[in-house]
């Protein structure tokens, strides 16, 4: 459940004021990780509000594109939110800015959406802390859906996503902490964790400190505080806006599991990396795979992501599990 957007690029790594036109893609957080799961052959079902006229359609149109059902998608309002984007390189870092105030999903009510029927019979409920950030009538919705997917025994997950351009930490806090009693399993960053929940690792990923023991500490706080039954932080390591180091970390109350490191360079387009890495890791625990394995799908998945541009991952999952087992040679496929 979430906020799908209209996304406008400036082409390649051009600024927007030297832009004479606009890349056109969709996405958001929710949507990003339906489409994820749709590619990965679940039943993916996106939850949200759009205007009824071309552009809200066309915007249902780019996930019916990748299998994702948008039964669930409330028609009304007058405008689907905009981002635009500035894709860095180097030294140069990207840049969005929001033109989302007053979109369809900011002003929707819990009347417009028939809960019973989209959690009956659901295995597994995502929402990330963009959605409760977008407005305090989204976060009514959103508070309303958790209770009725709990009461249908719905695993429920959430990446923390804080974004600072749409609320402060007192805030976030002030929202996310209460919301944290229904979710089972919790994903983040150190930044996330800091201003959505308060709590603040040992770790400095500007000068690429992300050793998972600075970690630890504070998951083992915020897993006795929240009883998650799943704490998951993705590890970043940015040198550059084009050369990233990726991996991440698992604690499931008992035992922390550390992943492999992928050394990402060059970045096409990092937009959805977060995403990517949240539905590989559902695919994963919805699949049977061990928190190890499941973590490994995940950050590979994710590591996939940065090579695709565009906000969603537009891959399989054959093609996870080959690059867990073969490396990212990058040797064309015959």
């Amino acid at each position: 459940m979430g906020e799908i957007m209209l996304r406008l690029s400036s082409p390649g790594n051009s600024r927007i004021v030297q832009s004479d036109s606009f890349d056109v893609n969709y996405g958001g957080g929710e949507a990003n990780v339906a489409v994820s799961l749709a590619n990965y052959g679940h039943q993916a079902y996106f939850v949200s509000k759009l205007p009824a006229h071309e552009v809200g359609q066309s915007a249902v149109n780019s996930l019916r594109r990748y299998g994702v059902n948008t039964d669930f998608i409330a028609r009304g309002g007058d405008r689907i939110g905009i981002y635009y984007l500035e894709s860095g390189s180097s030294v140069r870092p990207s840049k969005v800015i929001y033109d989302r105030a007053h979109s369809s999903i900011s002003e929707a009510k819990p009347e417009d959406f028939d809960f019973d029927a989209i959690f009956k019979g659901a295995d597994w409920f995502h929402w990330s802390g963009i959605t409760p950030a977008i407005s305090d009538e989204s976060a009514t919705c959103l508070l309303e859906a958790c209770r009725v997917a709990k009461v249908y025994g719905v695993t429920i997950s959430c990446d923390l996503n804080y974004r600072k351009k749409l609320w402060t930490p007192e805030k976030a806090q002030s929202v996310m902490r209460p919301l944290m009693e229904y979710v089972d399993v919790c994903i983040g960053n150190e930044e996330d964790a800091e201003f959505c929940l308060g709590f603040k690792p040992d770790s400095d990923v500007n000068t690429g400190n992300t050793d998972s023991e600075g970690y630890k500490g504070i998951f083992c706080k915020m897993m006795e505080e929240f009883g998650f039954r799943y704490l998951i932080s993705t590890l970043r390591e940015s040198y550059s806006a084009s050369h990233n180091g990726w991996k991440a970390m698992i604690y499931d109350g008992k035992e922390f599991y550390d992943s492999q490191r992928y050394d990402i360079l060059p970045i096409v387009d990092r937009v959805g990396g977060g995403d990517s890495f949240s539905g590989g890791i559902i695919h994963g625990l919805v699949t049977g795979m061990s928190q190890g394995d499941a973590l490994e799908f995940a950050v590979a998945a994710s590591a996939l992501k940065h090579t695709i541009p565009g906000d969603m991952n537009l891959v399989n999952e054959v093609e996870v599990l080959s690059l867990l087992k073969n490396g990212g040679n990058g040797r064309v496929q015959r």
